[in-house]
């Protein structure tokens, strides 16, 4: 193998630890935050550009810490990935996801030191996750659910001021990846028919929340009802098929449609607050992370 080859399949296994169509939906929940703030009416889109750089960076960070803690695990259960299969080292990629986190916060604090210690929070909160809390079977699923829920926090942050009214937004993609990551136990050995259940009822209790935004009056629920369905078409169809059959094959295929579909309930969010134009900008963030879901694995 020339040198030339050697360092092209080094790039494509490092890149493969970064989940691209993962970070795509990171981007979503920005947008979606930045819509509620109310900012986007200043014309001026800066801070929305730095904010994303910062989530591209914390998600990136994160997710890759994911591969350098599981790596004894992933040798066993998964040998086909990056580090197990030495196409990529453990030193490098803790390199790389040092150096993304580090992207993530100094972009933050480019719109606000809120907006930094909003990055550093999420930052912290995916190592955690990372190390620990994914390994438990409630403070998991939270702990998730808090880093989506920061992130799109991160984006109301660009008005601070937006935050006292808007805080409760979190608990949406708090509730959403809670059930993703409970259905995501199951993705090598299978789950019960129970966590299935739980996962859709999780689901229907986000659906209920967004339509609950209808009470806000900048908010329109008309404009954010045609995503709201084709959220609920999207993500409940393959968790109900997980009750009917519970095995890895079948949750994988659930658990990868509920985390692109991360990218319609920020549409959701974003057509409500800001219009259907906007939504559709934030809708069309799907079909590229389908795309990349493709060739890059999301699980």
């Amino acid at each position: 193998m020339n040198t030339a080859t050697f360092q092209s399949q080094r790039f494509w296994a490092y890149l493969q630890l970064l989940r691209p169509a993962n970070i795509i939906t990171a981007w979503a929940d920005i947008m979606a935050g930045f819509a509620a703030s109310g900012y986007f009416a200043e014309a001026n889109l800066t801070p929305l550009l730095w904010l994303i750089l910062a989530t591209t960076g914390l998600y990136g960070g994160g997710i890759v810490f994911n591969d350098v803690f599981d790596a004894e695990l992933d040798a066993e259960e998964r040998p086909e990935r990056p580090i197990p299969s030495n196409r990529a080292s453990r030193t490098g990629a803790t390199l790389l996801g040092s150096v993304l986190l580090t992207v993530g916060v100094v972009a933050a604090v480019q719109v606000s030191w809120l907006s930094g210690i909003f990055a550093i929070a999420i930052a912290l909160s995916a190592l955690l996750y990372d190390a620990i809390a994914k390994h438990h079977p409630i403070l998991g699923p939270i702990n998730m659910g808090l880093c989506r829920g920061g992130n799109l926090l991160l984006g109301v942050s660009v008005l601070p001021a937006a935050l006292e009214n808007y805080w409760f937004l979190a608990l949406i993609p708090i509730v959403y990846i809670a059930a993703i990551t409970v259905l995501s136990r199951g993705e090598v050995h299978g789950a019960k028919h129970s966590t299935g259940i739980i996962a859709i009822l999780l689901i229907v209790a986000v659906i209920v929340g967004l339509l609950g935004l209808g009470w806000l009056t900048d908010y329109q629920i008309i404009t954010a009802f045609p995503s709201l369905i084709l959220l609920g078409i999207r993500v409940l169809l393959p968790f109900i098929q997980v009750v009917r059959q519970p095995t890895p094959e079948q949750i994988r295929v659930a658990v990868k449609a509920g985390v692109l579909s991360l990218i319609i309930l920020d549409t959701t969010v974003a057509a409500g607050f800001a219009g259907l134009s906007y939504g559709l900008l934030v809708l069309s963030l799907l079909p590229i992370s389908m795309i990349l879901a493709k060739i890059f694995a999301v699980t």
